[in-house]
């Protein structure tokens, strides 16, 4: 069966949607019952998953698998998408009216219960035997990760039960994928960026295996953070979506918590679990700045591996039944949500756990106790399988506000910021740009305080608790610099990456390290008069550093310190620390239409 060859051409992403007349195809795993080798405590192959795959392509008009970007290791990124009406384009999908559902799987290719999953489930869709709803487009990445999936052995996942081949976290650069959504290093992220951002994907599902404590479900579930959702869609899936979830699931035979995250890694779930406030280098997170409703499946790593893919499989069906069943109230709460954001003038970039809420959630549990351990010598957790219980654990799952900023009408973005603004296209981020040279008054910002982690993570040395100073200031901007407007559907992403502040901002990540280290200097022999000089001239300024000198010994005994200190608070100091990104308040683009193109 041939399908014809369709171009997608939408903003700066192009898809070459390959599809060809299959063949005879390898008789390989592919051509085994998939649930058989799961059974067998086998995960399947990158190569025999495109293959099954492509196998569905060729004998279904309701599936298409499409090439849609490149890996770190060259390999393609494959997007299958299920559709019963054979609509393959997201422009025609989204005009029609059809709901998005995404599944993401593979990104920790160790954790493969959601790769098997997905093609027992597209195999039952396609076959008949579970409905294909004609009012949703599902979109799967088969495995995210290949370079990790193909850099599999027997050992990597080492309290994991099963399967016997388990691929690796890292991919070919050693990237956790799954931390990699904001800074986007990986051709993987590019590439998962491109396909979200043409899909919009109103549903959004990441699928794992947990590590951590004991307990008896087989499946907890993360729900991206409802207050940091927020609007419409964060109210719907608290009260609405994420309990006809578990009820569904419970339903099925699987029970379900959520996913137990500990305050204290050696803490038992009895003491209390707390919502998982996944920030945007995360999948979900990255997710949700677009409204969609993310969700991320954890099954226990000590359930049999055929366990964890039927528990995956059942909830990967319930969430397509529920979503079919509440399409129009999803895409409502999005649309809602996001006008709404436009209009807002202020946005919350970070939260805190708020310990004074606290519901009770049911769960399965095994007693705990403390018992020395006979290689260190010291109390340690372990749980007793004998010992099963049912009872309510304490669930924290209300964060308040810890860290708000205005929103400006445009942020500016100067073009010698390249890695960024290749970041901002691949986000299909709307902007205009300079057609000349220009000054203009802008909010800025000075860094002040920041905290450096002692160790790269990720490939980065992250900064964390930035304190900024804003004050306006006339600046110089150039022909080709970007002016984006902040009234657009990305909204949260410009203000979650620009703003130096938020956890995940780039420059959090790094990305304006170059404004932190001074360029200018001075000779001391040569500074010593002028500094004479500049004392007299300021006698606030010599105030200050006569009083410096007396409360700070350190000081008065450095000749050094004590020039450098005039020399900061000099004519001839440098503008050093001043954040690149600039922000325009209280302007439309008519304003600016002619300086811009």
């Amino acid at each position: 069966m041939a399908k014809t060859l369709i171009l997608v051409n939408c903003g700066f992403v192009r898809y070459f949607i390959t599809s060809i007349l299959i063949g005879c195809i390898q008789q390989n795993a592919v051509s085994q019952d998939i649930e058989k080798i799961n059974r067998d405590n086998i995960t399947i192959s990158w190569e025999d998953c495109i293959s099954a795959y492509k196998k569905l392509d060729s004998e279904n008009r309701s599936a298409l698998l499409i090439e849609a970007g490149l890996t770190d290791i060259g390999k393609p990124l494959h997007l299958f998408v299920l559709s019963k009406d054979g609509i393959f384009d997201p422009v025609v999908a989204k005009r029609k009216g059809k709901t998005v559902l995404m599944i993401l799987n593979g990104i920790h290719p160790g954790e493969p219960d959601g790769i098997d999953a997905s093609i027992r489930l597209s195999q039952s869709l396609l076959s008949g035997n579970i409905e294909l709803p004609s009012n949703l487009i599902i979109c799967i990445i088969p495995i995210y990760n290949i370079d990790g999936s193909l850099n599999s052995r027997c050992c990597t996942r080492a309290n994991q039960n099963g399967p016997i081949n388990q691929g690796f976290r890292g991919n070919a650069r050693n990237l956790d994928l799954n931390r990699d959504f904001i800074k986007c290093d990986s051709e993987n992220a590019k590439s998962f960026t491109e396909i979200f951002r043409d899909w919009d994907p109103d549903v959004f599902i990441d699928t794992h295996v947990s590590n951590g404590a004991d307990y008896q479900h087989v499946m907890t579930l993360i729900s991206t953070q409802h207050n940091k959702l927020g609007g419409a869609s964060g109210e719907f899936m608290k009260k609405q979506m994420t309990p006809a979830l578990f009820a569904a699931m419970e339903k099925r035979g699987f029970p379900m918590s959520p996913y137990v995250n500990t305050l204290k890694y050696d803490s038992p779930p009895e003491n209390g679990i707390y919502g998982f406030m996944e920030t945007p280098r995360f999948a979900s997170g990255y997710a949700a700045l677009y409204q969609s409703l993310a969700f991320v499946t954890e099954t226990h790593m000590l359930k049999p591996f055929p366990l964890r893919v039927d528990a995956t499989q059942a909830m990967l069906e319930v969430f397509i039944k529920y979503t079919s069943q509440n399409a129009d109230v999803i895409r409502e709460a999005r649309n809602k949500d996001r006008a709404a954001l436009k209009s807002s003038t202020s946005h919350v970039i970070d939260w805190r756990v708020d310990t004074n809420k606290v519901e009770l959630v049911p769960f399965l549990g095994f007693e705990h106790y403390y018992q020395k351990s006979p290689v260190t010598g010291q109390d340690q957790l372990y749980y007793d399988r004998g010992k099963p219980f049912s009872r309510d654990v304490k669930f924290y799952d209300e964060y308040v506000a810890s860290k708000t900023v205005n929103i400006p009408s445009f942020y500016i973005v100067p073009q010698a910021w390249s890695e960024v603004i290749e970041r901002i296209k691949l986000n299909k981020i709307e902007f205009q740009r300079l057609v000349r040279d220009t000054v203009i008054e802008l909010s800025t910002y000075s860094i002040g305080k920041y905290k450096s982690g002692s160790k790269p993570y990720e490939g980065h040395y992250l900064r964390s608790e930035t304190e900024v100073v804003e004050e306006n200031k006339r600046v110089r901007l150039f022909a080709g610099d970007y002016m984006i407007p902040t009234n657009q559907d990305a909204i949260r992403y410009l203000i979650e990456t620009l703003e130096p502040q938020a956890p995940d901002s780039w420059f959090s990540w790094g990305f304006f390290d170059s404004i932190l280290q001074q360029k200018e200097w001075f000779s001391a022999y040569v500074f010593d008069d002028m500094a004479a000089r500049i004392l007299a001239d300021n006698p606030d300024l010599k105030s200050r550093f006569e009083s410096k000198k007396l409360t700070e010994p350190e000081f008065a005994k450095s000749s050094f310190d004590q020039l450098y200190f005039i020399y900061q608070n000099s004519e001839w100091f440098e503008d050093l620390n001043r954040y690149p990104i600039y922000r325009l308040f209280g302007a439309s683009n008519e304003d600016y239409s002619k300086l811009c193109k």
